[in-house]
């Protein structure tokens, strides 16, 4: 792959990809396109919870998504009644973009425990733990927070369910890379997955593989379904756990490992992989594929960087040149940010974004 491709070759807006970064780049991207032309596939499942104040990030998070997916999107978008109207004039104006569909839910849980789940960690968050019993004739699903952002297409995280091996029904990243800075490993109180822990803003699943396991516990010998184990496990750990559903992910995956499939940092790049120092290096080599916003850092001025991407993106239009509507002002905009420890390596934050960018037009040329 065509590594450090430096916006300023972009300055040409009919500059074919070949031209940037050699035929190489141009023929790669090319037999991408074709192969996904000549292997169709049924659409690629996304769902968010989306409470409260999250309606602009979510349709920022859904825009991310669709600039750069080649397959269909079929989107899952789990609300409060009241945000229903938004999301469906803001949907409905996204899906003259062909590869988009989308479905709107109300916030559900069972109802002998519904004010116990609601109540959890933050409003509705635990609503993704219940998404394989909701949505049963789903057989796999990308779930993501609302402050996700994708810097490459969903195919490339999605194509990951097909190196899952027999024992694995989901992927997520570390909590952590560096374990002197590690929350789990310093102050959880409950059981947890590896190291560091896992976090759960971006969680891949075979939905299918997870509603026939049984899953080992410590609560009782006998293996207990998806559908068993939940209220067991917040009866047990509520006085116990911080992060709500993250939690009990940690706790089931610490008692079944063999299930998770890890995915590198860069698939799940937060904060603390640089306001302490850059310790994610697959994101130093190859750039940020999904950049997770998460305590707010899009919204206030903490960290900058998170923010100039977040506002390019939700500024950007379907249809206006990437090159000089996104990635040139983003490029500015970052180089303003170098007085923090984020903003030191800047270039992370663009360099697969770049890349996306040369992809697209690659296809697009392609397909005329």
């Amino acid at each position: 792959r065509c590594k450090n491709v430096s916006l300023s070759f972009w300055n040409s807006y009919w500059m074919l990809p070949s031209d940037v970064c050699g035929k190489n780049c141009f023929w790669e991207a090319a037999f991408r396109y074709n192969y996904m032309k000549t292997h169709p596939s049924e659409k690629m499942h996304l769902a968010v919870v989306a409470c409260g104040e999250r309606l602009e990030e979510t349709v920022t998070m859904l825009r991310s998504a669709i600039i750069f997916s080649i397959k269909p999107l079929q989107f899952h978008i789990f609300a409060e009644d009241q945000l229903h109207e938004s999301f469906k004039n803001i949907l409905d104006g996204f899906t003259s973009e062909e590869k988009v569909n989308y479905t709107l839910y109300p916030i559900t849980f069972p109802t002998e425990s519904a004010a116990e789940w609601k109540k959890l960690f933050k409003p509705c968050a635990s609503q993704r733990l219940f998404l394989p019993l909701i949505l049963k004739n789903v057989d796999s699903l990308l779930y993501v927070d609302t402050d996700v952002l994708f810097l490459r297409p969903v195919d490339d995280i999605w194509s990951f369910l097909g190196k899952f091996n027999s024992t694995q029904i989901a992927a997520m990243a570390p909590e952590h890379e560096e374990p002197r800075i590690g929350w789990y490993n310093r102050f959880a109180r409950h059981p947890y997955y590896g190291v560091t822990g896992i976090n759960s803003g971006v969680m891949l699943m075979n939905m299918t593989r997870i509603r026939r396991k049984y899953f080992k516990n410590d609560m009782t010998p006998v293996r207990l379904q998806w559908g068993e184990i939940l209220m067991p496990l917040l009866k047990k750990y509520k006085l116990n756990i911080t992060w709500g559903d993250q939690d009990l992910l940690n706790i089931m995956f610490f008692h079944n490992p063999e299930s998770l499939y890890v995915f590198p940092c860069q698939w799940n790049y937060r904060p603390d992989h640089c306001i302490y120092g850059s310790n994610c290096k697959e994101a130093e080599e190859e750039g940020i594929f999904i950049l997770h916003g998460n305590r707010g850092v899009y919204h206030d001025d903490k960290q900058p960087t998170f923010r100039a991407v977040y506002e390019a993106i939700k500024n950007y239009s379907f249809g206006d040149d990437l090159v000089h509507s996104l990635l040139q002002p983003l490029e500015l905009e970052l180089q303003k940010t170098t007085h923090t420890y984020c903003g030191r390596v800047y270039k992370v934050f663009i360099k697969q974004l770049t890349e996306s960018v040369r992809d697209l037009y690659a296809r697009r040329s392609k397909g005329r």
